[in-house]
């Protein structure tokens, strides 16, 4: 069984450097592979893939132009898999599942530092408080004791990401197959909303976590900090061409930036962190299976009053993740089509209720039903009849 960790090291000046600088040059390569293509497609040359742009940069681009040498400074596996993620971007286009790959932008695009085992019999070795990464070295761990030590579990590969001054290691682990639990005869159905992010048919309530003060007290500060940017970047426009003036501004704007990622990241962790505990509570229940709706979130997103409430909401990472989690402990994880009338219908006799408004919290029926509007709709996610399973 395969499994992934992801979690903060401390790196020395030196490995921060190396890490650097690997990023780099493998976001050079990514961008020369998707131009190098574009130049073949252009002239009527077929599509190079990435095994022979590989074998052409190594054999025949690098010896011809030796200003480029420094693309053999960091580790050949790194710099290989970042071409083979351009190919693979490039297949994904061609396939229709996604637009045309696009250049990656120093300081705004997700580069990793890709690490795996240099042989079969080398193992990448992981202590408590520290790894030992290829290229790098020991490398030690913010926090101790989460990835696995054991000799049951190895190490297979990993990628090495920075994000607003920190540094990550996310490491793919090879674990013995676990008993999955026994499950109670028994369903639950999951409304998602707005007013609060999960209503579940045992009557369980998951309020907003973005109305919560400390929600809105960071987003508050980084709406000052973004504001004190962007007179940074009017100013720097003012003063660039006064001489000795540039460059001090310069410096002042990327320390402002980093200001600004560190608090949209703060804001990211403690949403993700909710979503988390949020599955975890559910699974907790063992139920046998549960029901999900379909939501057209590309859709909700048009609404321009919603629209950021609803991505600070995360239904993606939260359908994504239960099902991860429902697949591990052997729940069936069921979606109900988005036309299906959840809210409308009346749990206890059926009735569809048409003229419903989004403002009425209350359900009330004429046959004398009178339930919170979203746990009625938990209540017929539940027990809805047609689904598929994801």
């Amino acid at each position: 069984m395969l499994k992934s960790y992801k979690t903060e090291i401390h790196p020395t000046i030196e490995q921060k450097t190396q890490i650097n600088k690997t990023i780099g040059t493998c976001r050079w390569v990514y961008n020369f592979y998707l131009a190098h293509n574009k130049e073949q497609y252009e002239t009527g040359n077929k599509f190079v893939s990435g095994m022979g742009f590989s074998k052409w940069l190594n054999k025949e681009f690098l010896p011809s132009n030796p200003e480029f040498n420094w693309v053999k400074e960091v580790s050949s596996k790194s710099v290989k898999q970042s071409i083979m993620n351009a190919e693979r971007a490039y297949k994904r286009f061609f396939k229709g599942l996604a637009r045309f790959p696009k250049f990656k932008k120093k300081n705004r695009s997700d580069v990793k530092m890709y690490f795996v085992k240099t042989d079969a019999t080398v193992v990448i070795v992981c202590e408590r408080h520290r790894i030992k990464i290829p290229t790098l070295g020991w490398v030690r761990l913010k926090e101790k004791g989460y990835l696995p030590t054991t000799k049951q579990s190895t190490i297979k590969s990993g990628t090495v990401s920075v994000r607003a001054g920190r540094y990550y290691v996310s490491v793919l682990v090879e674990e013995p197959e676990t008993e999955t639990p026994i499950l109670n005869d028994f369903g639950i159905g999951i409304d998602l909303g707005i007013k609060d992010f999960a209503i579940v048919s045992d009557e369980t309530v998951f309020p907003n976590i973005n109305k919560t003060e400390t929600i809105k007290k960071l987003e508050k500060q980084l709406k000052r900090e973004q504001r004190c940017l962007s007179r940074k970047h009017e100013d720097y426009k003012k003063r660039k061409n006064k001489k000795g003036k540039g460059e001090a501004t310069r410096q002042n704007i990327q320390k402002q930036t980093l200001k600004v990622q560190r608090l949209h990241q703060r804001l990211e962790n403690i949403r993700t962190d909710y979503v988390n505990k949020c599955i975890s509570e559910i699974v907790k229940t063992k139920p046998s299976y549960i029901v999900l709706e379909d939501l057209n979130v590309s859709g909700m997103m048009k609404n321009r009053h919603l629209s950021k409430s609803i991505a600070n909401q995360k239904f993606r990472e939260f359908r994504v993740k239960l099902g991860i989690k429902c697949k591990a402990m052997g729940i069936e994880l069921r979606i109900v089509d988005r036309w299906y009338p959840s809210s409308k219908l009346c749990h206890e006799c059926g009735t569809i209720k048409s003229d419903l408004k989004l403002s009425d919290r209350i359900y009330n029926c004429e046959c004398g039903y009178k339930n919170d509007r979203d746990l009625n709709a938990s209540l017929n996610l539940r027990d809805a009849k047609i689904y598929t399973v994801a």
